[in-house]
């Protein structure tokens, strides 16, 4: 019986969450370790389900920069990388096409529905969704000027998210892959973080989730920072506090709530339900961020 009222108490402490979420959407980054276990891949499929079932409108944009990497590997195809991106040439996008929009993005959308929700597959190109343009890294170092070219890698120009208010309407669950639509109609691979952040900030979304593989901002003694502003990270920033693959992510979720998403959130991927434990409990599992001027 003990057991059975402690579920209850669970059920209430989330009940406020559920009424303050109710009608309004959430925009998850899926990628890291959470699709590497099947167990976590199994749980993440649960808890978005759950949040459409609690009337919510969880929107899932995934990476799949591991499954590519495996895939070229068996093909034969070798890689470079500059600055953590990977040169993409005709051979490498269509392999990328196929693993983001096809397998990985597929596999997504069978789990959540295999759960009872109704998810739709689609990429930056359906419906127009991602306009995407050519990405250039600058050479630093050489003075040249001319960048380096990274072929068919690109950031966000536009979001146009009709498609997306058009599948939420209509009670379906949007899984999209990072594949944008570049000058002609041209294929260009995107980082799914910043994907995300625009799919929110285009939505008004009222929180975007980044999964990673860390808990989520530490601070210079090495302990999670479980709430900061815009303004806070800058400063952690510029300051070294905050280093390496992280600097991006905050600038990603920094930009989201200065363009009008709620709340941004950064969670370890690798914990057992963390989608739900970050939304529907007081203290959340990662580090939340807000404006400053709404903190």
């Amino acid at each position: 019986m003990k057991t059975l009222i402690k579920q209850a108490e669970t059920l209430i402490e989330a009940l406020p969450f559920i009424q303050a979420f109710h009608g309004k959407t959430v925009v998850v980054k899926y990628g890291g370790s959470a699709m590497k276990d099947p167990i976590l891949e199994d749980e993440f499929a649960r808890d978005i389900v759950l949040l459409a079932a609690v009337g919510m409108h969880p929107i899932v944009v995934h990476g799949g920069g591991p499954q590519i990497g495996h895939t070229l590997d068996q093909l034969g195809i070798k890689t470079e990388f500059h600055q953590g991106l990977r040169v993409t040439d005709e051979r490498t996008m269509d392999v990328v096409e196929m693993v983001l929009t096809g397998l990985v993005n597929g596999a997504i959308v069978r789990r959540i529905n295999r759960f009872g929700g109704a998810a739709v597959g689609l990429s930056g190109k359906d419906g127009s969704l991602i306009q995407a343009r050519k990405m250039r890294l600058e050479e630093g170092d050489n003075g040249a000027g001319e960048g380096i070219d990274l072929g068919q890698v690109g950031d966000v120009k536009e979001i146009r998210p009709g498609i997306l208010k058009t599948l939420i309407a209509q009670g379906f669950i949007p899984v999209v892959a990072p594949v944008g639509q570049g000058k002609n109609g041209k294929a260009l691979n995107i980082n799914a973080d910043h994907v995300a952040g625009r799919v929110a900030e285009a939505l008004n979304a009222e929180k975007l989730i980044l999964l990673t593989d860390v808990d989520g901002v530490l601070n210079a003694d090495g302990r999670l920072i479980s709430s900061l502003t815009d303004g806070e990270a800058a400063r952690l920033i510029a300051d070294g506090t905050i280093q390496g693959g992280m600097i991006p992510k905050l600038q990603c979720v920094m930009a989201a709530v200065k363009n009008g998403v709620k709340k941004t959130h950064i969670i370890n991927g690798s914990l057992h339900h963390a989608v739900l434990l970050e939304i529907f409990t007081k203290g959340g599992v990662g580090t939340e961020m807000v404006q400053e001027h709404s903190g």
